[in-house]
């Protein structure tokens, strides 16, 4: 099983422009991502899929590989999907969708969903990443998007809102979820050309399509949290930790 890991990066961002240049402690953000992508092990390739020559430049400058994508991508999703076909992937390939805004992802996280993918074959097309919350402050916040799984670790629901909501049990797990995505390019393919979901349309959550459509995502539990940059105070945020990690 050929495994390809892209990073998914957009010059233009409304709370953010120009997020993937920014510059965390020396370097631009998007390499600070392709270089924690790179201590996985079990990945063959990365590329970044941009439709910007800036960040073409910037990620073939630091030894990089990238792949321009069509400017009009409706979604990150539709961006992958242009990039695999570009790259002429298989149908059975793995595809860990990482994106640029992650610079402190764990490598060992994205291992995580490789073994399952290798350890389980043929039983889910698609796994995302799960955190138990640790700051009291993330629980209420919309940013951080929440995760229910079933007992075989199956999504049941994501949501902006706080669930499990305790109505007697107030000291429970609450996970949040990790936007680091591994499925089959097959699967990319099918997801792509299906409408928008009622429920992502609310909740502006894309992977709730896949649930309103019937597929399942298995939820792998990362011990490590996994920071993302929206605006530009979390790059301060982040230089905070590299300089203790």
């Amino acid at each position: 099983m050929n495994v390809t890991l892209i990073i998914p990066a957009r010059y233009g961002s409304s709370r953010f422009p120009g997020k993937p240049l920014a510059l965390i402690a020396g370097k631009p953000m998007i390499q600070r991502v392709y270089e924690r992508a790179a201590l996985a092990r079990g990945i063959d390739n990365i590329f970044v899929a941009t439709d910007d020559d800036r960040i073409k430049n910037a990620v073939e400058a630091f030894g990089g590989k990238a792949v321009m994508t069509d400017p009009d991508a409706a979604s990150g999703t539709d961006r992958i999907n242009d990039a695999i076909e570009r790259l002429g992937l298989g149908e059975d390939d793995l595809v860990i969708n990482l994106q640029g805004d992650q610079p402190l992802i764990d490598p060992s996280s994205i291992e995580q969903m490789v073994s399952l993918f290798q350890q389980q074959p043929g039983e889910f097309e698609m796994a995302t990443l799960g955190f138990q919350i640790t700051e009291e402050k993330e629980l209420n916040d919309p940013m951080h998007v929440k995760v229910v799984f079933d007992n075989d670790y199956n999504a049941l629901y994501f949501s902006r809102a706080c669930i499990p909501f305790g109505r007697d049990i107030k000291d429970h797990p609450v996970y949040k979820h990790i936007g680091v995505y591994a499925y089959t390019k097959r699967f990319i393919n099918a997801f792509a050309k299906l409408p928008v979901g009622r429920l992502e349309d609310i909740e502006k959550l894309e992977q709730l399509r896949a649930l309103e459509n019937g597929h399942k995502i298995k939820v792998v539990i990362s011990h490590y949290n996994a920071p993302e940059v929206d605006v530009p105070d979390d790059i301060e945020k982040c230089e905070r930790i590299l300089a203790t990690s």
